[in-house]
């Protein structure tokens, strides 16, 4: 009876030292980098352990979460949005995130992953509401950068910090497509014919600048011509007036010279009859005041008037 008694209670005692083993091996715990776990004593938050080797105490702390420190992606499911001008389309994105406070992110939310979702595709509906369909194209890096700031703000208390979220797709409908592609049609081919006529007016702009360019090239030249053909022409006669001047000289001191009367005499006689030879030709008519025939008295007469 003894025996029977004992044998049970050994294996009670192998059983509760098993036990005992199996709790001391759990409570020694190796968190790996970028890792939190949390843990609670008595069902009550204790501490929380980070990256290294940790002992717990058996039978009285339990690790209840574990976090991820990493930055995380999520995809934000497709869902239909209303623009401003009612228009209805799909649009998706992702949204990338991480834990910066693991302890809020264990009691202040029951799921931070799922409530940041939901939040944000909240409040990407509500920002394309505000928008026009061509401003939903246009303006989604402010958009991005509206629905972060509204996220960023209420999953401060979770313990969660969005780092950036992005849209990735936007779905039209295929009839507010087309028009789409129409308009953009109009447009590009309204900018062509634009661009055309400024470059046709640039064009007529720069042949009208050219041309009166060779104008005022073309006057000054002909300007130039006019001023050297007069200054030539000033000093043509400067030069005559001189040899004038200056054979007028000559023949005033050859006059006062004793055979100067004979010389003038003489040249008067040359330039008479060289005068005469240019009247006799044909289709010459002149009316003269003296008798040629008779050259003694021609030359007589001009002798008088020098002596006068």
């Amino acid at each position: 009876m003894g025996e029977f008694i004992l044998i049970p209670i050994f294996v009670v005692l192998g059983i509760i030292a098993f036990i005992f083993i199996i709790q001391i091996f759990r409570s020694i715990r190796i968190v790996p980098a970028q890792t939190v776990l949390i843990v609670e004593r008595l069902g009550k938050y204790s501490k929380t352990l980070e990256a290294g080797f940790h002992i717990l105490v058996p039978f009285i702390d339990v690790v209840r979460y574990q976090h991820s420190l990493k930055e995380q992606a999520i995809d934000v499911p497709r869902q239909t949005a209303i623009t401003k001008d009612n228009v209805k389309i799909e649009i998706d994105g992702v949204l990338y995130f991480k834990v910066v406070d693991p302890v809020k992110a264990s009691y202040g939310i029951t799921n931070y992953a799922y409530a940041t979702v939901q939040l944000a595709q909240t409040t990407m509906r509500s920002a394309i509401g505000l928008l026009n369909l061509d401003k939903t194209f246009e303006e989604r890096d402010n958009l991005n950068a509206q629905i972060l700031k509204e996220i960023s703000d209420a999953t401060e208390p979770w313990g969660v910090q969005i780092i950036r979220y992005e849209i990735q797709n936007i779905n039209v409908p295929p009839t507010i497509l087309n028009a789409m592609e129409y308009q953009m049609k109009a447009e590009r081919e309204k900018r062509a014919r634009i661009e055309k006529s400024l470059g046709e007016m640039e064009s007529s702009i720069n042949y009208s600048q050219g041309y009166m360019q060779k104008l005022i090239q073309d006057s000054e030249g002909e300007k130039q011509s006019f001023i050297n053909k007069a200054d030539g022409k000033a000093a043509e006669i400067r030069a005559l007036g001189k040899a004038t001047a200056e054979s007028i000289r000559s023949l005033a001191k050859a006059v006062s010279s004793s055979a100067g009367e004979d010389a003038v005499m003489l040249q008067i006689s040359q330039e008479y009859l060289n005068t005469l030879e240019s009247i006799g030709k044909d289709d010459t008519s002149i009316i003269l005041p003296l008798d040629i025939s008779d050259v003694d008295k021609v030359l007589s007469n001009l002798n008088k008037y020098i002596k006068g």
